[in-house]
């Protein structure tokens, strides 16, 4: 009885639990950690949408079981929404789920459509639970380099040719996080043609589709025709409407895939809590000043990181999109490798950064930055950042130590 359980042998050692245990350690110790780690959104959810949860749990029998696919209303508003953005029309009955954030979505779908061996094409680097949902559902992933749009589509011939069993689903994430590349419908055309010539499905993953900065609004694979044969796509509320806890995200699209989650979701839940069902219906069909003010707010934070980090030594691309940089470690820090310079900003600058290895094998040498600080706290790791580029400094804590002599032995 000492052996680990099948599916958890499949998960490697969370890669971001390393640094969160350092950062646990410097607070206990009073550190002031300016945490750029997590892509936890930090503005206030809108009034409006709070005004409603509040009038709603007043609401008699309010606090009933919900519905598991979304209360009725949700859906038409997702649709609606669709149809306003993206000129997609959408029947709410069939082709659109209301999930528990994106990420369930996610994870939930891929129990409900993969069978044990199944073969999985995921973009490296990407989103953990793009490829780790697959592995927990006992699938084979296949990451493909995509450090560029055009190298992924490049990548796909080659997989499907070296691949048995031949895939069965191929994973799409533009805005992506953590690499904030953006893609046009071109893009999606070719995906599309390619999905329909090897009999595969695509999931795209489409949560950062109100955080974009620079040039066209990012579009839905939903819009290229056909695509809804063999597409499904997910997105949230949590970064749109600043509302990450509430944990409400839709998947839409093809209504075979969308009627497979269904299935899974009314055996695991009873959906989410209806008063912010409600209150998310309020988000999507009321106004939307505040997506504007919220975007604006990250466009000024990332200007802030690019300028200051920049005038510290530390030259950071700036995103098109999304609420994060992806930076590369400086050429002085490369050897640490992503997480080892994750760790030494974490010990010698108070900053908290995510390492791109915990991405994806091809996420190595650069880290994430999440655009969750405000502008007087981004100048202050700036400060920080120039400090330790000057000193050029090496030197991880006994723990670093402890790990290579272990890696050794």
């Amino acid at each position: 009885m000492t052996s680990e359980f099948h599916r958890i042998r499949r998960l490697p050692p969370y890669v971001f639990e390393e640094v969160n245990r350092l950062k646990a350690q410097a607070r206990a110790r009073g550190a002031d950690i300016i945490d750029f780690g997590m892509g936890n959104p930090d503005m206030p959810t809108p009034q409006h949408i709070v005004d409603k949860l509040v009038e709603t749990m007043g609401k008699p029998r309010i606090n009933r079981y919900s519905m598991s696919r979304g209360i009725p209303g949700l859906r038409r508003a997702q649709a609606a929404y669709y149809e306003r953005r993206f000129g997609v029309k959408l029947d709410p009955e069939r082709e659109v789920i209301v999930t528990l954030g994106s990420k369930e979505g996610l994870a939930n779908l891929a129990q409900a459509v993969t069978a044990p061996g199944d073969v999985i094409l995921v973009p490296s680097p990407s989103y953990p639970i793009h490829a780790f949902g697959f592995i927990i559902a006992g699938a084979a992933i296949r990451q493909i380099p995509a450090t560029d749009p055009e190298q992924f589509l490049e990548g796909l011939e080659r997989a499907v040719h070296h691949s048995v069993p031949p895939p069965s689903m191929m994973v799409l994430s533009f805005p992506s996080n953590p690499t904030a590349q953006v893609v046009d419908l071109d893009f999606y055309r070719r995906a599309v043609a390619f999905a329909k010539k090897h009999d595969i499905y695509i999931l795209s993953d489409l949560a950062y589709s109100e955080i974009y900065f620079d040039g066209n609004p990012p579009p839905s694979i939903l819009e290229v025709e056909g695509a809804r044969d063999i597409a499904v796509e997910f997105t949230s509320l949590s970064k749109t409407y600043s509302m990450p806890g509430w944990r409400i995200g839709f998947g839409v699209g093809n209504e075979r895939l969308i009627s497979a989650l269904g299935r899974i979701k009314s055996y695991l839940d009873y959906g989410a809590f209806t008063p912010i069902q409600v209150a998310a219906t309020a988000a999507l069909n009321g106004p939307q000043d505040c997506v504007d003010e919220i975007r604006a707010v990250y466009k000024s934070r990332r200007d802030t990181l690019v300028e200051a980090m920049g005038r510290a030594g530390w030259d950071i691309p700036a995103p098109p999109a999304t609420m994060f940089a992806w930076a590369p470690v400086p050429e002085r820090f490369r050897d640490l490798g992503s997480l080892g310079f994750s760790k030494l900003l974490l010990q010698e600058a108070d900053v908290a950064v995510a390492p791109g290895i915990g991405f994806g094998e091809h996420g190595e040498g650069y880290v994430r930055i999440g655009l969750v600080e405000n502008e007087h706290r981004i100048r202050q790791a700036a400060r920080s950042v120039k400090r330790l580029l000057q000193t050029g400094t090496h030197n991880l804590s006994d723990d670093k130590a402890e790990q290579d002599r272990a890696g050794e032995t």
